[in-house]
């Protein structure tokens, strides 16, 4: 949360006005107050009074606790200079620049409290919502010889696919083959068993 402040046309150099802003800058709203207190410069006046309204913009339109605010920015712009002008000597004018200051600060929380709330409407923070947990689907529960009799029946199911799987692979040897690649392989894989090959006669 941010409470600004502005104060527009002091009339003052805004290089004077710097030399203040610069010892408070970053500090503790009451360790700011504090401190322009003993400060012996006349830009301490004007700082004092806008710092005092931007303490009562935080209280009144959004709540906020005066001990929990800091001084997170304050900027000193240029504002418009007077011109004028002084007689001298030999009927020469020497001119005069009245120069002024525009002041604006920022003040901050220190812990964030949560609480946004102004002179219209007030706007809390959303509840969060508690995530529910998924309902994990139920599962049966076999008993001890179901469970162990399936998973033999699943078990010898496999082997057996794996067997049929290689008794239907055939093995081409490539050094048995002819010019045009005509092979044939008589028989099926079985131990202690060797393929006839026939070869066509080229012609």
């Amino acid at each position: 949360m941010k409470i600004t402040a502005k104060a527009k046309y002091i009339r003052m150099s805004p290089r004077k006005v710097r030399l203040v802003a610069d010892v408070i800058r970053g500090m503790k709203i009451k360790d700011v107050l504090d401190q322009l207190k003993f400060i012996n410069k006349k830009a301490a006046g004007p700082i004092i009074k806008l710092i005092n309204s931007a303490i009562a913009n935080a209280e009144h339109n959004y709540e906020l606790d005066k001990d929990n605010l800091l001084l997170s920015e304050i900027r000193i712009d240029e504002g418009p200079t007077l011109h004028r002008w002084m007689p001298r000597a030999h009927g020469r004018a020497t001119p005069i620049r009245k120069r002024s200051s525009n002041i604006s600060l920022v003040l901050s929380e220190i812990k964030d409290s949560g609480k946004v709330k102004s002179k219209k409407q007030e706007i809390e923070s959303p509840l969060k919502l508690d995530k529910q947990p998924k309902k994990e689907a139920s599962k049966p529960v076999l008993q001890g010889r179901e469970s162990d009799s399936r998973s033999d029946n699943s078990a010898k199911q496999n082997k057996d696919d794996n067997i049929e799987a290689e008794k239907g692979m055939e093995a081409i040897d490539p050094r048995m083959e002819g010019k045009g690649k005509h092979t044939k392989i008589e028989g099926g894989r079985k131990k202690g068993f060797v393929g006839k090959v026939f070869r066509r006669k080229s012609g």
